[in-house]
């Protein structure tokens, strides 16, 4: 493992961070609900994707594909799966990396995983360059990789923006192109930033450093959607719909800088 990092009971540890505080209900202002995937269940985004979905975008690719999750919270879209041959044929072909910034939301994924062995779990802020690369680095390194085949980030990118502004998210969406081949991504609209504010100063908290000052607004979505296309090199795939609450699920791909981060697999 790269310094800073150890190893325990076969699982890589990410650097720890401080404890984020236990959120009062309906505050979280970094998204780390105790309980998102009550009122969020995971089976509302799945159901909108097709059946056999990563062996279409992979039919002849080397196994196993990687994957890797920002803001699994508590692992509610994973550890929600069940261990039938579907899932576990699956889960033969994908090793999943989960993140999350809040420690307690991944110790609890860590203990509900069914899968240890394909999913694992890390505590993680992805917006810390000096800890996320030398980890994410180490992952991919223990399978001869440099990216990831598809990454996930499922009700991310407000919370990004609104602790690191219109350049944090331009960051964090040109990171995640560069290490991931295929990105699912379900942004929050507009309208989820402001009941978040307006949460937040119920509780009598200071609002959101950036929330006032953000110049991309309005459809998010078409603003992803552009920043992903226009500035990261990345193709709109496929929109598979919206959730019930109003999240669009969207697939982008890699234009083909990322492809060298995978051997081809002579097939």
């Amino acid at each position: 493992p790269a310094p800073g990092l150890r190893q325990h009971h076969g699982k890589m540890a990410a650097p720890s961070s401080a404890p984020l505080p236990c959120p009062e209900p309906g505050a979280a202002p970094y998204g780390n609900f105790p309980n998102y995937s009550r009122f969020h269940p995971p089976e509302a985004r799945v159901s909108l994707l097709p059946d056999g979905l990563l062996r279409r975008l992979f039919p002849a690719a080397a196994r196993p594909l990687l994957g890797l999750d920002v803001g699994c919270n508590s692992g509610g879209s994973w550890v929600s799966l069940k261990p039938d041959p579907v899932t576990c044929s699956l889960l033969i072909d994908l090793h999943l990396l989960c993140c999350d910034i809040d420690a307690a939301l991944i110790e609890r994924a860590r203990q509900s995983s069914p899968f240890p062995a394909s999913i694992s779990f890390a505590n993680l802020d992805i917006m810390d360059s000096a800890s996320r690369e030398p980890f994410l680095s180490s992952y991919l390194g223990r399978f001869g990789r440099s990216t990831f085949d598809i990454g996930f980030c499922m009700s991310v990118t407000m919370w990004i923006h609104l602790h690191h502004g219109d350049s944090g998210l331009r960051e964090f969406l040109a990171f995640l192109s560069s290490l991931c081949e295929y990105l699912l991504i379900e942004p929050q609209p507009w309208k989820c930033y402001r009941a978040a504010a307006r949460r937040l100063r119920k509780l009598g908290r200071n609002d959101f450093d950036h929330f006032r000052s953000l110049a991309i607004n309005g459809d998010m979505a078409e603003r992803i959607t552009q920043i992903l296309t226009k500035d990261c090199a990345m193709e709109l795939v496929c929109c598979f719909g919206s959730t019930s609450w109003d999240r669009s699920l969207l697939l982008f791909k890699s234009n083909g800088s990322n492809q060298e981060g995978r051997e081809p697999s002579g097939s």
